[in-house]
C-alpha cells in the first residue's frame, strides 16, 4: 500500500484526488490551512492531516519534514494547493505584497514541499510527484498574455520547476515521475459554480498520473498534462 501526501486536501482538486487515492486503497496525509475544514475533509476520508499556512516558508518545511519523520517517504505527492491573484494584479499594479503572497504559496511553498519530500523519494526510486499547474501558466498560446501576473508567473515558474526536475531526475529511468497538470476551468471555490468542467473531470489526470503504469522505454514524464493528453508548456 503506497503513502500519498495531498496539498490543498481539504476542498476542490486536492480533496477530489484524495478521495480517489484514498478508494483505491492508498494512506492519504491532507495538507491545507484551514484546520476546521481540514479536520472535517480528513474525517470524511477516514486519513490522516496536517494543517499548515504554507505561505509561512519555514512553517511549512518544518510541516513536511514533520510528516516525513512520522509517516515515512511518501512514494504519490500531490500538490494542489493554490491561489489566485487579485484581479487587476497587472505587472505595473500589483502590490509587492501580493506579488510576494500569490509567489509563496503558488511556486515556492511548491519548491519547499518537494525539496523536502522529493529528495528522499528519488532516493528510494519510487515515486510520483504531481503538481498542479495551470494552462494560463502556458508561455504557448494565451497564457502568459494580459492581467493576473502574480498568478500566471507563478504557475509558469511551476512548470519550469516540474521541467527541470524530471530532467534533473533522469526522466523516469531512475523510478522518480515529475509532471505537472492543467486541470482546465473546474467548477471549484476558485473556478466558480459556471465552470465547464466539475471537479471530478478537473482532478482525473492528476489520479491517472499518480497511479499509471509507466515504461521508460515507451511512456513520458516532465510534461504538462491536460486531459491526459500532453500539451506545450
Amino acid at each position: 500500500m503506497s503513502l500519498a501526501i495531498v496539498t490543498g486536501g481539504s476542498r476542490g482538486l486536492g480533496f477530489e484526488t484524495a478521495r480517489a487515492l484514498k478508494a483505491q486503497g492508498h494512506d492519504v496525509v491532507l495538507v491545507a490551512k484551514d484546520p476546521e475544514r481540514l479536520k472535517k475533509a480528513a474525517n470524511q476520508l477516514q486519513c490522516e492531516y496536517r494543517a499548515v499556512d504554507l505561505e509561512d516558508l519555514n512553517q511549512g518545511k518544518e510541516t513536511f519534514q514533520e510528516i516525513l519523520a512520522t509517516f515515512g517517504v511518501p512514494q504519490i505527492l500531490v500538490l494542489a494547493h493554490g491561489v489566485m491573484s487579485e484581479k487587476m494584479s497587472k505587472t505595473l499594479k500589483t502590490t509587492t505584497e501580493e506579488w510576494r503572497r500569490v509567489m509563496a504559496i503558488n511556486l515556492d511553498s511548491v519548491f519547499t514541499a518537494v525539496n523536502v519530500l522529493g529528495a528522499p523519494m528519488a532516493e528510494a526510486r519510487n515515486g510520483r510527484i504531481i503538481i498542479f499547474s495551470a494552462c494560463l501558466g502556458r508561455m504557448s498560446g494565451p497564457g502568459n498574455t494580459g492581467g493576473l501576473a502574480p498568478y500566471r508567473i507563478s504557475k509558469a515558474g511551476v512548470n519550469a520547476l516540474v521541467r527541470n526536475l524530471a530532467h534533473e531526475t533522469g526522466h523516469g529511468t531512475r523510478g522518480l515521475l515529475v509532471d505537472a497538470v492543467c486541470p482546465n476551468h473546474t467548477r471549484t471555490d476558485m473556478g466558480g459554480p459556471d465552470a465547464p468542467l466539475s471537479v471530478e473531470e478537473g482532478a482525473d489526470t492528476a489520479i491517472w498520473l499518480a497511479t499509471r503504469d509507466f515504461d521508460p522505454a515507451t511512456d513520458k514524464t516532465g510534461l504538462l498534462w491536460e486531459e491526459r493528453q500532453v500539451i506545450d508548456w
